[in-house]
């Protein structure tokens, strides 16, 4: 009777801990699912126009409910004041300085809120009203989608979903396109292998945006092209006014290389009938350590070898001289020093080779 109770008992506690771990999980994947479909979406996430000063074009976004409840969403514009690094955008607050290169008050959203079932959407129309008066050059701003007003969400006090397109305005005129390259270097001076990470500072000192793109070559000291990669394939872009860093830049050469290298980067920027390049070129070493270090150490020891033997010779020769054989002793010492000041002279010539080399290729 003991037994069949502990054995029943048993059967009671797994049932139970089988019990539990189902519910658990439950609520874990229904918790995990509800957080996957919240949201809010808008498309399309980036218009970019050229328009003419006095112009009007209207537009229209696409808005949906990811969520998993009926939600009401709140839209408005606001500027564009910068990009972080990453190319992130920098919206700007309403009381942020003025830049001169806003949109937001061009912007005449059809509505201000909206309410959406459960994955439904809609479509949101919009007027984009271009000043006569505005500057030539680039203007960013973008449609904000909260849910809340967006009184609330400029207190600093909102909590929930919030999205924004970016819209990129060049308005026609005399634009100044002009653009840069503020530095090209690598992360060292010298490499154990041919792999190298290079990065690049991109200034953008015209009043539109640009997006610099082009090859970065790599030549050995023979002048032979060994790499060629292709910078800023994605066609980044790069604010006026601002310096953008670009660090995704590796080059592998492989597991050997010696010697000076050379890296030519030029990218081209510009509208299509009107590009202009910018060009650097910079230089880096590529010496194979796990060699050069053995090959010194093997040196160094045969250079002690020789010295010591050398002493022990003079040594060996001083201590045997005879008055009777000073001609003779004097004709050996004489032959051994020749060899001795030909070992010599054939270190220091390989010496200053090797350092002529190095001044060459530096």
């Amino acid at each position: 009777m003991i037994f069949s109770f502990n054995k029943d008992r048993r059967w009671v506690v797994l049932f139970i801990t089988v019990v539990m771990t189902f519910l658990f999980s439950f609520l874990v994947l229904t918790q995990m699912t509800h957080a996957q479909v919240s949201g809010i979406s808008i498309t399309p996430a980036v218009i970019e126009e050229t328009l003419d000063p006095g112009a009007e074009k209207q537009f229209a976004l696409t808005v949906q409910n990811l969520d998993t409840a009926e939600s009401t969403f709140y839209l408005f514009t606001r500027n564009i004041s910068g990009v972080r690094e990453g190319g992130i955008p920098v919206f700007a607050m309403n009381d942020s300085e003025r830049t001169g290169y806003e949109l937001a008050d061009w912007i005449a959203l059809s509505v201000s809120e909206i309410t959406l079932a459960p994955g439904d959407s809609t479509t949101v129309d919009f007027t984009m009203r271009v000043p006569g008066e505005a500057s030539p050059g680039s203007h960013f701003g973008g449609v904000f989608i909260s849910m809340e007003p967006p009184q609330i969400e400029g207190s600093g006090a909102a909590v929930g979903y919030q999205v924004a397109n970016i819209i990129t305005i060049r308005v026609a005129g005399d634009a100044v396109v002009q653009g840069g390259i503020r530095q090209f270097s690598t992360s060292r001076f010298m490499y154990s292998a041919p792999v190298v990470d290079f990065e690049v500072r991109i200034e953008n000192s015209g009043n539109v945006l640009i997006r610099p793109a082009g090859p970065l070559e790599v030549y050995n000291m023979l002048g032979n092209k060994v790499g060629t990669m292709m910078f800023n394939e994605e066609q980044s872009a790069v604010f006026p006014g601002d310096t953008r860093s670009f660090t995704n830049l590796r080059w592998d050469g492989g597991t050997t290389g010696f010697g000076r290298y050379e890296a030519i980067l030029s990218p081209v920027y510009g509208e299509q009938g009107s590009k202009q390049t910018m060009s650097s070129t910079l230089t880096f070493w590529v010496l194979p350590t796990h060699i050069i270090f053995p090959a010194l150490g093997v040196l160094a020891v045969l250079l002690l070898v020789v010295f010591v033997i050398a002493r022990l010779y003079v040594k060996r020769s001083l201590a045997q001289l005879t008055v009777g054989r000073r001609m003779v002793r004097k004709r050996q010492k004489s032959n051994s020093s020749t060899v001795l000041l030909l070992v010599v002279v054939m270190l220091t010539v390989t010496v200053l080779f090797l350092i002529a080399m190095l001044a060459l290729f530096a």
